[in-house]
């Protein structure tokens, strides 16, 4: 079911994952206006999200741990039926050595998000989650059904005490809803070129940091450990194509408006299943691209798990949402975007 112009607020919708989730929405035939304070973005998304989709992303600047910023906007816009908070810090490394400045930033924005939802009626709130929830899994694939831990980083941490904040916000208001997102590794970008992913300063994540090294922008791409217990050493991952997740959020939103939701909160897994490591990714890279990577092998990373992958069963039942895009996709994407974006479309 799809509520045709009904209007969606993103937060952090200038950032990777919510610039091409407003696309999908804005495709689906929904209106959508961003909150995004633009501390990790930048305001040409708006621009390049309107030239591929014809549609425009109505934009709000506003810092959402400032509750008289939030207060002012969710006003504004109360006549929303739904919120998409994607606006958080995420960078594992950087969290662990800032540990304040991400419990203020991803618990306050989420908190104020939800407070002024509720005081203006906009009773649905699909939340950005991650599979850092999971900690270190005893089983894998990781299900729902898995043991929440303590996470290794103090941004899996976040998301987790995130979750539980919903839970009870759900529990204790009948009215209102919220779903949970757990991503596993989101990579790739927009088949435009237009948008993807770009971090302020050295990225945290694994491809960008690939793109950048082949582009020049870097010198080398540090690997963070090969003693890990998987098949070549180097830790393993569930990447996921950005565009398949965006598409999940409207899956689940269409369920959430539908009315199929049972349960007043909700958690899903999105990821292919399929476990990838870090030397495979390099390596598919370098064959996609006809370039050799220049890598080096490093310490490990305090906060990476060694195993990571899901299974979206769950989704694809109750959502019926399912990845469709494979690894090559999601490469050759990431790099189409990293030449478009610096302007070299000589390599």
């Amino acid at each position: 079911m799809k509520v045709e112009r009904s209007k969606i607020i993103v937060t952090g919708g200038c950032g990777y994952i919510g610039s091409h989730t407003t696309v999908a929405l804005l495709e689906n035939g929904f209106d959508v206006v961003i909150f995004d304070d633009l501390s990790n973005s930048d305001a040409v998304i708006l621009e390049r999200i309107k030239k591929i989709t014809g549609e425009t992303a109505h934009f709000e600047l506003v810092d959402l741990k400032d509750p008289l910023a939030a207060e002012t906007a969710f006003q504004k816009h109360k006549d929303a039926l739904a919120t998409m908070h994607f606006a958080a810090y995420k960078a594992v490394g950087e969290s662990q050595q800032k540990p304040l400045t991400y419990y203020r930033n991803n618990l306050f924005g989420l908190i104020n998000t939800i407070n002024y939802q509720l005081e203006n009626n906009i009773n649905n709130l699909i939340f950005s989650s991650s599979a850092t929830v999971y900690g270190e899994p005893d089983i894998l694939p990781i299900s729902e059904e898995s043991e929440i831990k303590r996470p290794f980083s103090v941004y899996g941490n976040t998301k987790k005490m995130a979750e539980e904040i919903l839970q009870d916000i759900t529990s204790a208001n009948d009215d209102f809803s919220g779903i949970s997102l757990r991503y596993f590794n989101p990579i790739g970008a927009h088949k435009s070129g237009l948008i993807g992913e770009l971090p302020s300063g050295i990225p945290n994540n694994l491809m960008p940091f690939i793109t950048q090294t082949a582009i020049g922008l870097r010198p080398e791409l540090q690997v963070y450990g090969n003693d890990y217990d998987t098949r070549d050493g180097t830790a393993l991952r569930d990447y996921i194509h950005v565009m398949d997740l965006a598409e999940a959020h409207v899956k689940a939103l269409d369920y959430m408006l539908s009315g199929t939701q049972k349960n007043n909160w909700e958690a899903f897994n999105l990821g292919t299943g399929r476990g990838q490591s870090v030397l495979e990714i390099i390596k598919s890279f370098e064959t996609i691209s006809g370039m050799k990577l220049n890598y080096r092998i490093v310490d490990r990373r305090r906060g990476d798990v060694p195993k990571l992958f899901a299974s979206s069963k769950l989704a694809e039942q109750k959502l019926n949402w399912k990845a469709r895009r494979g690894l090559d996709e999601m490469i050759r994407s990431s790099w189409v975007w990293e030449k478009k974006y610096r302007g070299d479309v000589s390599k």
